[in-house]
């Protein structure tokens, strides 16, 4: 182990990727597939997955989250498994850790993601075409990704975004806020009574036990969210009612939404010196059973000046695309607001830019990942616009799927009449 972390330090002040090694690819990947594993000079873990029939093109993939746990080199092995259709269709893909778990900010996960781009033209020579491509919190990444390095000659010639958070951190984040303060209203256990105080936009004290375990106990214990639906009692189905009308959130997505607002909220606020970000000191919140209780009754706070500016600045889009951007995002996707794509449509064409950019939408309540034939959809699609000059439409979307859907299951739920409210209308105004 002290040879490995000798090397790995002699790697880094030498300013070189560390050893790149070929690796076992993951099992979701055709037999024919090579794979490569390393670690860059910042220590962001990667893989690179390259098809014996390869096409040519390569795929940058930036990973949703932010991942709170510790990287390593296992870490993007379930995106190489769960986007294996990319690799299917004969693209070249590469995935980063990035450099640390938590959030390491918008800005360094892009540099991460531009950083793995140029090892593998080291390793294997410029691509024919490069995409990007980013999942959940990763589009925003890779939206800002392509505005930052996409005008370099010979860096990237489109971009897909699939479930994107590419609202900005001060527009995507401050429901979760609000969730922790209309949770803590109805259920006072986060904190409890008896155990120190401390702020709900904190997330938790820096040197707090908890666990998801715990975390999930508590949430279940005031609102029987992972009880039988038959089994909770009166007053854990009023609380659940009231914070889910309220934040406008689904059931399915109460655990995971306490958890960002936790644990991530945790790192976000410690990455900020303990400063807070988030207000909702002008908030009216609406869809509980007694309004006037609730808005007189819960926790209101104010954001530091400095740390809002700090977060708000963090990957903050200017709208200006220098390659096209065709998106895909699932109506009723439970973690990641589908009215956050009309706010990036509404950032892109105030920059001039909306003939780049391509919306599309589905009928389909995931957010993790959506059906096979729509991403082999949305691939050719992009080729096309990108070597042919063909701007996609729904229509050619919904005959690409429907081409590729007798190959891959999960078939093809295009919705072409639809277009997404504006975000004030799902998330509160600050």
């Amino acid at each position: 182990m002290r040879d490995l972390l000798l090397a790995f330090t002699f790697c880094l002040a030498a300013g070189a990727a560390c050893a790149q090694e070929s690796a076992p690819c993951p099992k979701q990947l055709p037999a024919d597939v090579q794979c490569w594993n390393g670690r860059d000079v910042n220590g962001a873990y990667y893989w690179i997955a390259k098809p014996r029939d390869w096409n040519g093109v390569l795929v940058v993939h930036s990973h949703g989250g932010p991942r709170t746990a510790k990287v390593k080199q296992e870490s993007e092995v379930e995106d190489l498994d769960r986007f294996a259709i990319i690799v299917k269709r004969g693209f070249a893909m590469a995935a980063s850790s990035y450099r640390e778990g938590g959030y390491l900010g918008i800005a360094t996960a892009a540099e991460d993601s531009e950083n793995l781009r140029k090892l593998y033209v080291e390793k294997f020579g410029k691509p024919r075409r490069t995409i990007a491509h980013g999942q959940s919190w990763g589009g925003g990444v890779t939206a800002y990704l392509v505005e930052r390095y996409g005008s370099q000659p010979g860096s990237y010639d489109g971009a897909m975004l699939t479930s994107g958070l590419v609202a900005g951190n001060a527009d995507a984040y401050g429901y979760r806020a609000d969730l922790r303060a209309v949770y803590e209203y109805y259920c006072h256990n986060h904190p409890r009574a008896d155990e120190p105080r401390y702020p709900v936009w904190m997330g938790l004290p820096a040197d707090s036990q908890m666990k998801t375990a715990d975390l999930v106990a508590r949430v279940d214990e005031c609102t029987g969210v992972r009880t039988p639906k038959d089994k909770r009692t009166g007053a854990q189905k009023k609380n659940l009612a009231n914070i889910l009308n309220v934040i406008h959130i689904q059931e399915k997505s109460l655990v995971g939404n306490m958890s960002w607002s936790t644990f991530l909220f945790r790192d976000i606020v410690r990455r900020l010196d303990g400063k807070n970000p988030f207000t909702n000191e002008k908030v009216r919140y609406a869809g509980s059973d007694d309004d006037e209780a609730l808005n007189k009754g819960v926790a209101r706070f104010s954001a530091d000046p400095e740390a809002a500016r700090q977060f708000a600045s963090d990957g903050k889009l200017t709208g200006k695309l220098p390659v096209p951007v065709l998106t895909m995002h699932a109506i009723d996707d439970p973690t990641v607001f589908v009215e956050q794509d009309a706010h990036y449509r509404s950032v892109v064409d105030a920059a001039g830019s909306g003939d780049r950019l391509v919306q599309s939408w589905t009928h389909e309540s995931e957010h993790s990942y959506l059906s096979s034939p729509e991403y082999a959809a949305q691939l050719e699609a992009l080729m096309d616009w990108i070597e042919k000059g063909e701007k996609p439409t729904v229509g050619k979307l919904m005959a690409l799927c429907e081409k590729f859907s007798k190959d891959y299951d999960g078939g093809c739920h295009y919705a072409p009449d639809f277009h997404p409210r504006p975000l004030e209308t799902r998330e509160y105004p600050r």
